[in-house]
């Protein structure tokens, strides 16, 4: 194959189909012979590893129990019983893997680790499991490659998520110098590419050829990834003249790998002077069109080539709203009339989201067996908070404080300071009202001492005002005789 494009190479020994340094994970025959009958396989299981890869939790317990390994390395693919249950998505026995004290860095010939495998499968459920239980993402394998990586290279974009949600770094670069937005472009996944670029990864690190992401689409002909990047690169124009090492721009390789539908976009773009914009997307969560596309009888379990119904699209782009509408809101909210009760069955029938999104499982297990492994998880939550009220108990006989005793007690502390706060401007305002009730009562006695005050003063007044007023009537009166009579003269 001419060089600068991925090398394919089949390796006999295990059946693998590894694709420029990626790889997919052999598949089981006893899972897909499970998976083809609809029910978990049953009757005896040669092997640790056959058990987990047919889902048989029973018989898993039961090998362990009789003395078999759990990190036992299988003889051809050099799988432990925890790679295998990332592998074929048996998320029961995976968490059960776990509590048993499954080694979760132990690698394969390859440098994979279980998250390696989860991410090349996309068993998100798992991917999940293993970070709770201290899974190193950051963990490459011998051709650099992270869980990162080989889920952008498959297309896992909701295990990929996963991952980015845990705090991964995701531009480490692999030996050939590719991020993971390198292998998303390469392999045309432009919904992990979306996802990638909106955690931030730059879309103009280039790779030990000097080719930018942009290149690597142009060079395989994925015509969405190539408008999606050309749409992150300001200006466009530059993502379109820019050379790799080779002296090669986009143009250059779509024209030497013969890929007409990039070169018709490009020629289109520049004759006719169209702007490189924003492409739509699918999973933009616009529920009134959604709404009227069910309403007018639209079919919800369509597939687009990747195989994704509408669904998978809005659970990709986190669309719970739209999620919720295309599976039915029974599936995730539960009344509060619902109470659980482990010898309820019909209750552990009812359920939310389960499984892997990205996967489609290779372990089918019947409604029954579902049902008994949510009972079972159950009844492991009912034991260990028995097995917890014991050892807090058993902690405070020997004088031990937990953490909760600790918090009371800071509590207690801030709730006596707080009183005794509000006591002391309780006794204040005590205070103040008592001088202000004494100042009340010095007012009122002034009042009343005025009040006497200003009624002595007003009777002496009217005594001296009638003497004054008798005095000028006999004064005025002689005078009025005596001219009178002085008039008579």
């Amino acid at each position: 194959m001419t060089e600068g494009r991925g090398k394919f190479i089949r390796f006999q020994g295990d059946g693998v189909l590894a694709d420029r340094g990626t790889a997919s994970a052999p598949r089981s025959a006893p899972s897909r012979e499970a998976a083809g009958s609809g029910s978990r396989k049953t009757g005896h299981l040669g092997s640790i590893h056959e058990a987990v890869r047919a889902g048989d939790i029973k018989q898993l317990s039961e090998l362990v129990e009789c003395g078999a390994n759990i990190n036992e390395v299988d003889v051809l693919h050099k799988f432990t019983p925890l790679h295998w249950a990332a592998h074929s998505g048996s998320l029961e026995c995976l968490h059960w893997l776990l509590w048993q004290g499954a080694d979760v860095m132990q690698v394969t010939t390859r440098g994979w680790t279980a998250a390696h495998i989860a991410a090349i499968r996309g068993q998100d459920a798992c991917m999940q499991a293993l970070i709770m239980n201290g899974a190193d993402l950051a963990t490459q394998d011998h051709r650099g490659c992270t869980p990162l990586h080989l889920a952008a290279t498959h297309g896992h974009s909701f295990t990929l998520q996963v991952m980015l949600r845990s705090g991964v770094d995701p531009s480490v670069a692999d030996k050939r110098d590719w991020k993971p937005v390198h292998c998303a472009a390469f392999h045309g996944r432009l919904g992990c590419l979306q996802l990638l670029v909106k955690w931030g990864c730059g879309t103009e690190d280039v790779d030990s050829g000097g080719n930018l992401p942009v290149h690597l689409a142009a060079m395989e002909g994925h015509l969405h990834c190539f408008k999606f990047l050309l749409s992150r690169m300001s200006p466009s124009t530059h993502a379109l003249k820019a050379f790799n090492d080779n002296g090669e721009n986009a143009v250059d390789l779509a024209q030497r790998f013969c890929k007409q539908n990039i070169l018709r976009f490009i020629q289109g773009a520049v004759w006719e002077g169209n702007g490189l914009e924003d492409q739509e997307t699918a999973g933009q969560g616009h529920m009134e069109c959604l709404q009227w596309l069910i309403n007018m009888g639209a079919d919800n379990n369509i597939t687009n080539k990747a195989g994704e119904r509408p669904s998978d699209v809005a659970k990709r782009f986190a669309q719970l709203a739209a999620v919720k509408l295309l599976e039915g809101v029974q599936k995730y909210d539960m009344g509060v009339e619902n109470e659980t009760d482990e010898h309820d069955a019909e209750f552990f029938m009812r359920h939310g989201v389960e499984g892997s999104t990205d996967a489609k499982e290779d372990v089918c297990l019947s409604e029954a067996d579902k049902t008994e492994a949510r009972m079972r998880a159950y009844k492991k939550i009912v034991e260990l908070r028995h097995l917890l009220d014991i050892a807090e108990s058993n902690y405070k006989h020997l004088g031990g404080i937990t953490e909760e005793d600790v918090q009371r007690k800071k509590e207690q502390l801030e709730s006596e300071k707080i009183i005794k706060g509000l006591q002391g401007q309780l006794e204040y305002e005590r205070l103040r009202r008592e001088k202000l009730e004494c100042q009340l009562d010095e007012y009122r006695a002034e009042v009343d001492r005025l009040r006497e005050t200003t009624e002595k003063i007003q009777v002496p007044n009217s005594v001296a005002s009638e003497d004054d007023s008798g005095e000028s009537f006999r004064e005025k009166r002689p005078g009025r005789k005596k001219t009178s009579s002085g008039g008579r003269l």
